[in-house]
């Protein structure tokens, strides 16, 4: 619980330092005075969002520094969780808020986020204001309010965690479905380009072999002639042959190399040629041999060569490039087609998720069902308490479509008359009655949870006499469960508390100053006689207020 708060250069409270009961701690003072002021330090403290304009005038900075104690174990586990140490239960925040508008945050002199203090804050106290009655206002906040009575985090957290997944998972068959279509084009494409490159059974190393083969029988007949022709040349039946005429040139050296030595070196050559010149003969007479081509091989050839040329002249590309293009178009192809797949296991495991987290729903529905009969019995008796007892509240439970909330619509409804039908709470409720069934719900939240500090600023608007009376007598009780700061202009509040601090402003040195009063019993007696009374109380109503005192206090 907060034990001390100390403050400097914050709006008009130059410096003060207050120290509050563990019990109920009451705030006062004339309009304007400083009583929002503080409440925004408290906020400050707890991380909540501030401006520059906090800062009192020709400061350099706002400093706000709260000593908590008797820290629960929730705040404990979670300062561990973030490194933080804590010592005899008790930790100080410190927020420096700077004139140009920065801002430090720390927790026992050590520099940590404005986040952190947010989640340390949230632990620590709730704050409660006039604007609180929104709540009421807006249906949406209504199931937030059953869902803390009901104590149903757990099971609400476990809910979100698989209907999260199952978000998750729609919007990822969604992505996939809208990628399905956009690739639609896509995948025509590739199935032709596919089909038609399969049926090409294209080899890595075949097209250099078969454009030489069709080169050949292309160009056979030309071939075959001059084959033909070359060997009749060289070894032809004619008398011209040339074979024969190197063979009868040999002759002729050969006759005279026993009397010329250059001749005898010719004739080696000439043998040598003659030679060549035959195997050159019989590699003709094969090649001719070999044009002896098939008419179905030849068709064969020069299909498929056309075929494939055609293809390359079609992807403008080479034969090698062909083959990549295949292969990547195939496995592009595959991946589409396993997405096609992948899109009906997880549209199956999407069914099967979404039956979870109906079930789940069901049975958050039925757990707030049970919390609702408890609730609004509850809130009941402390409205019959309030001085509302003909007040009837339902808690209207409807189910609908799958949120993060589950299935169930909730609004409280009320029938502030008997024999009206209960109705939603904007429709029918003032002000007053706003005040105390926001105090009915606050009083009976509280007992559930475990935030050790509850402030509640002005939630007495709009209510006096025996209504103001009852709702003082009611933050008493919970004081005694709960830490209560409690600011007020009602005297039948502040007659309660067991700590009244007066929030009071002077002018000094033409500088507008407040400053944060502990009222001893004496003191009470004059506040309280000014807030029956006004500015100058007479004796009969200083005499008043201190029977109120005496009385609040059972004596």
């Amino acid at each position: 619980m907060l034990k001390e708060i100390y403050i400097e250069n914050l709006a008009v409270i130059e410096k003060a330092v207050i120290p509050f009961s563990d019990s109920f701690n009451v705030f006062t003072g004339e309009t304007g005075a400083g009583k929002s002021i503080l409440i925004n330090g408290i906020n400050a403290v707890l991380g909540q969002r501030v401006t520059k304009d906090i800062v009192r005038t020709g400061s350099k900075k706002a400093v706000i520094t709260a000593l908590f104690s008797k820290l629960g174990k929730n705040v404990c586990d979670k300062l561990d969780e973030l490194g933080i140490a804590h010592t005899d239960g008790e930790i100080t925040v410190t927020r420096e808020i700077a004139a140009d508008g920065g801002s430090v945050a720390r927790i026992n002199s050590r520099t940590t986020t404005v986040s952190v203090l947010r989640e340390i804050g949230e632990l620590l106290i709730t704050i409660h204001g006039q604007h609180d009655n929104q709540i009421l206002l807006s249906p949406e906040r209504h199931i937030d309010v059953l869902d803390s009575f009901g104590e149903s985090a757990d099971i609400l957290e476990d809910y979100r965690d698989s209907f999260r997944r199952l978000q998750s998972m729609a919007k990822k068959i969604g992505e996939m479905k809208k990628n399905r279509i956009e690739k639609r084009d896509r995948l025509i494409i590739l199935k032709d380009r596919v089909d038609e490159l399969k049926e090409l059974e294209l080899q890595t190393l075949e097209y250099d072999e078969l454009e030489r083969e069709y080169n050949m029988i292309q160009n056979v007949d030309r071939i075959a002639r001059a084959a033909g022709n070359a060997g009749i040349i060289l070894t032809g039946e004619n008398s011209e042959n040339v074979l024969d005429m190197i063979l009868s040139c040999e002759e002729e050296l050969g006759g005279i190399t026993d009397v010329s030595a250059e001749t005898g070196e010719l004739l080696e050559r000439l043998t040598a040629a003659r030679i060549e010149l035959s195997d050159i003969s019989d590699e003709l007479n094969r090649i001719e041999d070999s044009l002896d081509i098939d008419e179905r091989r030849f068709d064969y050839i020069t299909n498929r060569y056309n075929k494939i040329n055609m293809a390359m002249k079609k992807y403008n590309c080479g034969f090698k490039e062909l083959l990549k293009l295949f292969e990547d178009s195939l496995s592009e192809l595959e991946t589409i087609e396993f997405s096609d797949e992948s899109l009906k296991i997880l549209s199956a495991e999407k069914d099967k998720l979404l039956h979870e987290v109906t079930e789940k729903a069901k049975k958050l529905s039925v757990h707030r069902e049970e919390a609702g009969k408890k609730f609004k019995e509850q809130v009941k008796k402390e409205l019959q308490f309030l001085d509302m007892p003909n007040v009837i509240i339902e808690v209207g439970q409807e189910k609908g479509k799958l949120t993060v909330n589950g299935m169930d619509n909730i609004e409280f409804l009320i029938s502030p008359n008997k024999g009206e039908a209960p109705k939603p709470i904007a429709r029918i409720a003032s002000g007053g009655e706003l005040s105390r069934i926001m105090l009915a719900l606050k009083s009976v939240i509280a007992e559930k949870d475990s935030i050790p500090t509850l402030i509640f600023d002005e939630i007495d608007t709009g209510v006096s006499g025996r209504a103001a009376q009852k709702i003082g007598i009611k933050i008493k009780q919970m004081s005694k469960i709960r830490q209560i700061l409690c600011v007020t202009h009602l005297s039948q509040l502040a007659v309660m508390a067991d700590s009244h601090l007066l929030i009071e402003k002077n002018t000094v040195n033409d500088r507008t100053v407040t400053n944060v009063i502990p009222l001893d019993f004496e003191g009470r007696i004059r506040e309280i006689a000014r807030i029956m009374g006004g500015d100058n109380p007479s004796r009969t109503m200083l005499k008043s207020a201190e029977e109120e005192l005496l009385r609040a206090k059972g004596v």
